[in-house]
């Protein structure tokens, strides 16, 4: 690249001159009176090149029945048809490009999946919380191209980084100053689009400790109303946003609206009324909202579920004469990324590179399973994979004298399918990067002394106002939970190894170093004491296949639901 896109996003007064240098306002055209736009977004692609298998590749329709979707060379075909059919296009990308990637992608630093964006013509995208999991220096040089400054160059002879902007409007240093570029101005078309960038303002919550020293994240409303009127002031009256946070559902197809409750559509709801339409992300969910601005007028929120399944596809009607967009003649859709069409050659090219050079690493037999060995699970929320994870855990730091052994749901990133080969033998044979893929953080396991107290307490913190997240607990452990109980009075009959825990007596619990620090609001974790360190997760889930070839679902009894 020409420029440092990076390096000169850190100060917003650089920022708007960049925009603002985009071009004046075009002049009125007698016919026709209006331009037609469309804005084609993803989210959540997590560096999936190749079609993701499992649930992760499929996509519930709204008669309740699944189709395969997914894997870039797919995409890439729907993007070049969509943007066909509407000259006007653009494409943006609402974050989780990189990071938790397969290990086609993350062997390279994810170098693969910025060059398929760029492939893709992306021109814009916000910053995920994933963005940041190899630190702020990282990000940057994603950005702005570069060796990496250990591995160096592996992918390719050179990197040459993003050809599109990183946008985060309410990340600032510790100081005020803007961090990253808060918008982008897109012309197209004769119009311009402002496209303003917000990612989750409890980002420090689900990144590892030290990955975002010295930044902070502010409120997203806040954020996104300062970017806006920014826009109005230069005359810039078509905005989006694209917004790293979003909210769960209840079933339903790519276009229902059945939110949980969460903060994404209460962002999107509160944001200036200025702001035309929201594309979310971070819930990996599929939804199309209609959703009140803060003046009574509806504004399209949508999101398009994650791993490239589906495109988010919003056609805008752009006034010329006022260069605002005709709100009401909006229409969006998420649209299926189906395997059904050609592979993209460009994009398929990549894919056999990406595969070929991580083969020798990535085929390498490392265990094998007897059986499914899913992330979803029981009622309760305990899943196969997830005991499985636990009791690795469990093995791979008993030089600390654990007695139980807690991982987090959302650090298990992908189902681990029987017959698990990659030819389909049959033989149950896991690869190292089947294992890669469902532990791909890379993050390191401490042992820390909790009070029998503490360890209810860390139990407790499953429950929020806002959601539910079970934790994955290692064999020795087993508790029962009340659904109907108040949030903080949930958890009774905790036992270790088949005794019930003294909530005053110490007890060793081994952890990885993302809960450790407290990671996804289990803040009890930071009050551990006596912490020692440990294997890297990924190597003691190798280690645990290596031990015990043809695993088999744990049985289910360690969580107990109860009404």
């Amino acid at each position: 690249m020409s420029t440092a896109r990076f390096g000169r996003l850190t100060a917003l007064g650089t920022a708007v001159l960049a925009a603002a240098a985009v071009g004046a306002v075009p002049a009125a055209s007698a016919a026709p009176p209006t331009t037609q736009v469309r804005l084609i977004t993803f989210n959540d692609l997590h560096g999936n090149l190749e079609p993701p298998a499992g649930s992760s590749g499929r996509v519930t329709l709204p008669d309740g029945s699944a189709v395969d979707a997914g894997g870039a060379q797919f995409l890439a075909t729907h993007v070049a048809r969509l943007r066909g059919e509407v000259p006007n296009s653009l494409v943006f990308s609402a974050g989780d490009n990189v990071g938790a990637s397969p290990v086609n992608s993350s062997l390279f630093h994810d170098e693969p999946t910025v060059e398929f964006l760029n492939q893709l013509g992306v021109s814009a995208s916000v910053v995920g919380n994933h963005e940041f999991d190899e630190g702020v220096e990282e990000l940057r040089r994603m950005s702005d191209g570069g060796c990496h400054p250990v591995d160096g160059c592996q992918f390719r002879e050179s990197f040459p980084g993003a050809d599109f902007e990183q946008l985060g409007a309410n990340v600032t240093h510790e100081d005020g100053r803007p961090a990253l570029k808060p918008f982008d101005v897109q012309t197209v078309g004769g119009t311009r689009i402002g496209v303003i960038g917000a990612t989750l303002e409890d980002l420090p919550s689900v990144v590892a400790p030290g990955a975002i020293d010295g930044l902070e994240f502010g409120d997203e409303v806040e954020a996104i109303n300062r970017s806006s009127r920014v826009l109005e002031a230069m005359g810039v009256k078509a905005q989006v946003v694209l917004l790293h946070q979003g909210d769960g559902t209840e079933g339903g197809g790519p276009d229902d609206c059945r939110l949980t409750p969460g903060p994404g559509a209460e962002i999107a709801k509160a944001a200036s009324p200025a702001v035309d339409l929201v594309f979310s992300a971070h819930s990996h969910a599929q939804y199309n909202c209609a959703v009140e601005d803060p003046a009574g007028k509806p504004r399209r929120y949508l999101q398009g579920a994650s791993y490239g399944r589906l495109l988010s596809v919003a056609d805008l009607t752009v006034d010329r004469r006022t260069q605002d967009v005709v709100r009401e003649q909006t229409a969006a859709r998420n649209e299926v990324v189906t395997r059904d069409v050609p592979a993209d050659p460009a994009a398929q090219a990549l894919i056999d590179e990406a595969a070929a050079k991580a083969a020798p690493i990535a085929d390498r037999p490392v265990g094998s399973i007897a059986a499914d060995l899913p992330r979803a699970g029981a009622p309760s929320g305990e899943s196969p994979l997830g005991d499985v994870i636990a009791d690795a855990q469990f093995e791979a730091t008993a030089a600390n004298s654990p007695q139980v052994a807690i991982t987090n749901p959302g650090g298990l990133r992908a189902d681990l399918l029987f017959p698990g080969s990659p030819a389909g033998e049959g033989d149950g044979m896991v690869t190292y990067g089947e294992a890669f893929a469902v532990q791909p953080f890379g993050n390191i396991m401490q042992t820390m002394t909790l009070t029998g107290g503490q360890l209810k307490a860390v139990l407790e913190q499953q429950w929020t106002p806002e959601e539910t997240n079970i934790l994955q607990v290692s064999a020795g452990l087993h508790y029962s939970y009340s659904e109907s109980a108040p949030i903080g009075s949930k958890v009774t009959g905790i036992s270790i190894d088949g005794q019930p825990i003294d909530l005053d007596a110490s007890y060793r619990v081994s952890v990885n170093n993302f809960l450790a620090g407290g990671g996804d609001g289990f803040t009890e974790f930071t009050k551990g004491t006596d912490v020692v360190g440990g294997p890297v997760d990924l190597d003691a889930f190798l280690a645990y296949l290596d031990a015990h070839p043809g695993i088999l679902p744990p049985p289910p009894d360690r969580i107990t639901a109860q009404p």
